[in-house]
């Protein structure tokens, strides 16, 4: 069964920083690509960044020189590390799986967390 579990969401500062991970089950890391989203409160959920299977990466340009996403295929994990984090960061995080890397949709998304970020 194919799931995705986020983890490492909170409250933060203005500045500060957070590290979300993704277990991705049921996922081959050599085939599929995996991404993060977010939604913050009334608006769409957007891209924040994905990661092909080959570790290439594309990132919104709000978050580009702030947000980092990287795997761990061994462990099946996702990253999304985020430093100087915004009040306008805050969202609910999702994780997300396709056989294409994409910031606009994905076949697969986790149930989500959320991260927030105090001015």
């Amino acid at each position: 069964e194919k799931q995705l579990v986020e983890s490492g969401g909170g409250l933060v500062q203005a500045g500060g920083s957070l590290t979300l991970s993704c277990v991705a089950s049921g996922f081959d890391f050599d085939v599929y690509a995996l991404a993060w989203f977010r939604q913050a409160p009334g608006k769409e959920r957007e891209g924040v960044s994905c990661i092909s299977w080959h570790d290439g990466t594309t990132y919104r340009d709000s978050v580009k020189g702030r947000f980092t996403t990287f795997k761990d295929n061994a462990k099946s994990t996702l990253y999304l590390q985020m430093n100087d984090l915004q009040p306008e960061d805050t969202a609910i995080y999702y994780c997300a799986a396709d056989y294409r890397p994409s910031l606009y949709e994905m076949e697969y998304y986790g149930k989500g967390i959320l991260v927030t970020v105090s001015s």
